[in-house]
């Protein structure tokens, strides 16, 4: 019974985090990035870091925990269920004859490679070797220079009118959600910790658990995006998903990744 309750208690943390990024987090990101008159593939630049943010947090304090695994998984298995979730937004969006545009079809190679790179990672247990901290760094700078460059051709600005007033107050509203959402990440920790190491759970399971989770908020942008530029312009709703996608999933493993092998050398 007490593991039970445990499991429902991650869930409904999980949930607290997903609901969070989905209602409040990604909104007011997009409505910064109005705000502000940026590009369509800015804009999923932007919401790909807003959506790696329960990814930062369940594998940030993974690690404080110890459970540096179960944070790794999570990555690779987020990664996995995002370029999923994103061939699958194509499909509900009726995008499909747009794949084969040689901009999204770069995307999508480069998230499928990290996918590739966590199992290589994993599979000659260098997990926590320092030296993919400044490897990671470089092929994050790489991934996302690539991608940057092969959706210049659809810098296209927002058609909303700049309303510089309001960008203060999306910025202090996104602090504000990026402290709730702390909170509610160090609760997360401790139910982690139990679970791991009072009733044995695996770390690959949690990991998983985590990986399918976290991912929501992506699937929920991916779909978003492409409905916003219904009628107008198709290909720019998919630049736009397809930056969230290479950057959230560069985030996870090139950024977020090493994070988590610093603070495994530090707790």
């Amino acid at each position: 019974m007490k593991i039970f309750l445990e499991f429902l208690k991650l869930l409904l943390e999980l949930f607290v985090i997903i609901l969070i990024s989905k209602k409040m987090l990604v909104p007011t990101i997009r409505k910064l990035g109005e705000s502000l008159n940026l590009k369509s593939h800015t804009i999923g630049a932007i919401s790909g870091i807003a959506t790696s943010i329960p990814e930062f947090l369940t594998t940030t304090f993974s690690a404080i925990t110890g459970l540096v695994n179960t944070g790794i998984i999570n990555i690779l298995s987020s990664n996995l269920i995002n370029v999923i979730q994103y061939l699958g937004s194509i499909i509900i969006n009726k995008n499909i004859k747009l794949i084969k545009n040689k901009a999204i079809l770069i995307s999508i190679f480069l998230s499928i490679i990290t996918i590739i790179i966590p199992i290589l990672v994993m599979y000659y247990n260098m997990e926590k070797a320092l030296i993919l901290i400044p490897i990671f760094i470089i092929l994050f700078y790489i991934f996302n220079k690539i991608n940057t460059n092969i959706h210049k051709k659809y810098e296209i600005n927002s058609e909303y009118k700049s309303r510089e007033g309001n960008v203060l107050k999306y910025v202090i509203y996104i602090i504000l959600i990026g402290i709730i959402l702390y909170f509610v990440g160090n609760i997360l920790s401790d139910t982690l910790e139990v679970l791991c190491y009072t009733f044995n759970i695996s770390e690959i399971i949690i990991g998983i658990i985590l990986g399918i989770a976290t991912s929501i908020p992506e699937f929920i942008t991916f779909i978003e995006s492409q409905k916003f530029y219904k009628n107008k312009d198709n290909i720019l709703g998919l630049v736009e998903s397809s930056n969230n996608l290479v950057v959230s999933n560069t985030l996870n493993i090139f950024f977020i990744w090493p994070i988590s092998i610093i603070i495994s050398l530090l707790v």
